[in-house]
């Protein structure tokens, strides 16, 4: 539908209707990929919500795993293996591709890849091969991580067009919660009300922005910085929010933002009032409010003359060569 929507604007000035009755005009097309993917996330969740075979082919209670990606795979491996170690469901650890430990006698690995190309997840699965059985999750079924894993999750449904990422990391992130237990209709319900509502335009026009979580949402914290650097070339940063008090506050400044995921430690919006930045919090789930945060850095690329579905330096996949 995109494709069609691109190819019209090209021939003459209109306007545009995209997915969920977004309209935009051709001087907008701009990440015309990216808003269409973030706009879908809610119904992309209610479909991972129901992959109920495919949620039991992840690693059962009491296995220790280690979940392993890069860039924003490694920030949503980081919040499944919090929700999963958390709510007792056994040793999780999380580690970006290059990093990881690979003799640590795990019962398995999950590789979270939304191309399956990416050279260092291709190089521990094939370093695993035969040794700890690797469950990929990822967006291309027909890609080469495909014939190196033991156990293939596909959700060719959430695969985008974007380099900028929005729905498959949060899709997947759905699909490890909900088969966690979780019951994703209060998350997605929340997601919809995110993106029927319109935003405080000031969430876009700071001049640096802090994202902070504690538990699983500092995965969201640092994943929403990286999609602000990626989107907009903003200058981010990322913490705990309680390891934001051990130096990191005395960046807050008068026309900064400091964006707390989920619950904020007492005090903190306190503090950081005081120093004349704005400290934002929502009553939403966090993983609403990720999809928030993706708006934001959307309508900030585009009003800086940026294109995030082609972000500069960046490719949909990092492939190696030797």
């Amino acid at each position: 539908m995109i494709d069609n929507v691109v190819n019209q604007s090209q021939k003459c000035n209109t306007t545009l209707v995209l997915p969920n009755g977004v309209t935009m005009t051709d001087t907008a097309l701009a990440g015309a990929h990216m808003r269409a993917e973030l706009l879908s996330q809610p119904e992309t969740w209610a479909t991972a919500f129901d992959m109920r075979a495919e949620q039991a082919q992840l690693p059962p209670r009491g296995a220790r795993i280690a979940v392993m990606g890069c860039g924003t795979s490694w920030f949503m491996a980081q919040s499944y293996a919090a929700l999963r170690e958390g709510g007792g469901f056994g040793e999780t650890d999380a580690f970006t591709a290059s990093e990881a430990p690979l003799d640590r006698g795990y019962d398995a690995v999950v590789a979270l890849t939304r191309s399956g190309t990416t050279t260092e997840v291709l190089e521990v699965a094939e370093r695993l091969k035969g040794r700890t059985p690797v469950i990929a999750v990822l967006g291309d079924d027909a890609s080469p991580l495909v014939d190196l894993a033991d156990t293939v999750i596909a959700m060719p449904f959430a695969d985008e067009r974007s380099v900028v990422q929005t729905r498959f990391a949060t899709t997947a992130l759905a699909l490890f919660r909900a088969s966690l237990g979780e019951d994703l209709a209060p998350v997605i319900a929340d997601a919809r009300a995110v993106l029927s509502a319109a935003d405080d335009p000031a969430l876009g026009e700071a001049e640096q922005y802090s994202f902070l979580g504690r538990g699983w949402t500092i995965g969201l914290a640092h994943e929403a910085a990286l999609k602000m650097r990626e989107s907009s070339q903003t200058w981010t940063e990322s913490y705990s929010a309680m390891e934001y008090r051990h130096g990191p506050l005395a960046i807050a400044a008068p026309g900064r933002v400091t964006w707390q995921f989920g619950a904020a430690p007492d005090g903190l919006a306190a503090q950081v009032e005081a120093t004349g930045a704005r400290f934002v919090q929502h009553a939403v789930d966090p993983l609403a409010d990720l999809v928030r945060l993706h708006r934001v850095a959307l309508d900030r690329a585009v009003a800086r003359g940026l294109n995030p579905d082609e972000p500069r330096n960046l490719t949909r996949s990092v492939i190696l060569t030797h």
